[in-house]
């Protein structure tokens, strides 16, 4: 053994633990971010995304619509579940229409495209009709179905506009008519421009900006060469100026703009102000579901249009962010599918349906902020109104058939197995014929053996 100088032996030391290495906090949050990464990636991103905002969206906007609405239906001696109702109504048929369209084919789509345009011309122009056509807040755009049940048809044009053009100009780019800039703007501005007349006729121009929007949308995603795309725009914003500049209730809207106290005179700025009040008297949480004061009678059309204001009331800045969340996703997921299709009506379609609910979620809430001038349209899927409703819950269901429609989430789509029915790990399968949801699901081919079902 060998000693030390002093003549003792060595005193034998422990053996030192290898230092365990801890996560550094970037490799933490490296990580993490390549989590989410990849969990944005996933085939069926989109289509969860969509199905699951969408009705987030609904649901929430029949919580407010009822709570909203209580006041208003008292002051003219209804129930008050009456709006409520209504929109139940109209959210149970347009989920059947969501999930029709869902799983319609594409073929079938582009084939519905010039009848619902035709349908939606001839129900416009029949607003125009006397008798027929009914004016409601200074508009004539709807039309009664008897009792209190009216439709609005310039509802109706923007889902006709995006489906047909949507056809038109897949059709023109398989021929390589696109190139050319009278291919691009004709027929798609004129019929356009056909639409827009007939809702001004009425006096909507909120309506007629959400499908300038579209519009614009469209040939954007058309590639419109940049002096095309300024010169149509440049029209169209001439146009607007005129419109606004003849009409004094237009004008009015205009400079309430950024307004934080009533005014004297035309533009009053009544709705604007109490709006504001609204979102500031909620604070962070709310006041409270149904809580809210200024749908007392002080904010008109709390139900409708001013919804936003009422959901930052009672909600707080908490629930209008989460609204706001669920549009931005649905607008990420609108943006995915139209970008990775090689579908040009795929692509079209679910871009010009993005673009309108985009525009038109932003414009409605931009004038609740103050931010823009008023412009009358409804929240989408959130808003009361069923005219707004039915043919927006139908544009959803078309962006849920085209991410159904991706090669890689169908292929994630019939890879799924069914929660009920599986076989266990070493139980007998009883001896029942096969249930119907086993006979309905698409499987892969490839995973078959050739003595499976």
């Amino acid at each position: 053994m060998p000693t030390s100088r002093t003549g003792r032996p060595p005193v034998q030391r422990a053996s030192r633990r290898p230092a365990v290495s801890r996560p550094s906090p970037e490799n933490a949050v490296q990580r993490l971010y390549t989590r989410a990464r990849k969990a944005w990636d996933r085939p069926l991103t989109a289509y969860y995304l969509i199905l699951g905002g969408s009705l987030l969206i609904t649901v929430l906007g029949l919580v407010m619509v009822y709570s909203a609405s209580q006041i208003t239906a008292l002051q003219m001696s209804l129930p008050g579940s009456f709006f409520f109702r209504k929109q139940f109504l109209a959210a149970v048929i347009g989920a059947v229409l969501l999930l029709v369209a869902s799983r319609m084919p594409v073929k079938l789509h582009r084939a519905l495209a010039y009848p619902i345009l035709a349908g939606a011309v001839f129900l416009m122009a029949l607003v125009q009709v006397p008798g027929i056509g009914m004016s409601v807040n200074g508009n004539q755009n709807w039309i009664s179905l008897g009792g209190s049940f009216q439709i609005q048809p310039s509802e109706f044009g923007k889902l006709a506009l995006v489906l047909w053009a949507a056809d038109l100009l897949a059709r023109k780019q398989d021929k390589k008519l696109l190139t050319q800039w009278k291919h691009m703007l004709v027929p798609l501005v004129p019929v356009a421009f056909l639409l827009l007349g007939l809702i001004m006729l009425g006096g909507d121009m909120g309506t007629a900006i959400i499908l300038t929007a579209i519009l614009f949308g469209l040939l954007w995603l058309a590639g419109a060469p940049t002096r095309l795309f300024v010169g149509v725009l440049s029209i169209a914003g001439l146009i607007g100026l005129i419109l606004i500049r003849t009409s004094p209730n237009r004008m009015a809207r205009l400079a309430c703009i950024g307004a934080t106290e009533p005014k004297s005179g035309a533009a009053d700025c009544w709705q604007a102000v109490h709006g504001i009040y609204a979102l500031a008297s909620g604070g962070i949480f709310g006041s409270g579901l149904g809580a809210s004061v200024e749908k007392w009678g002080q904010l008109p059309e709390a139900h409708t249009d001013f919804i936003f204001a009422v959901t930052g009331e009672e909600l707080g800045l908490a629930g209008t962010l989460s609204v706001l969340a669920l549009f931005a996703a649905l607008g990420y997921a609108g943006i995915r599918v139209a970008g990775r299709t090689e579908d040009p009506f795929v692509r079209y379609a679910a871009g010009g349906v993005t673009t309108w609910i985009t525009a038109q979620a932003v414009i409605n809430i931009g004038a609740v902020l103050g931010l823009l001038p008023i412009a009358g349209v409804p929240l989408p899927l959130f808003s009361y109104g069923g005219s707004a409703l039915l043919p927006t819950m139908f544009a959803i269901g078309l962006l849920i058939a085209f991410a159904r429609d991706d090669p890689a989430a169908r292929a994630a789509l019939s890879m799924r197995q069914p929660r009920f029915g599986r076989k266990r790990a070493g139980g007998a399968v009883p001896a029942r014929g096969p249930r119907r949801w086993n006979t309905m699901r698409r499987r892969a081919s490839s995973a078959r053996s050739s003595g499976e079902r």
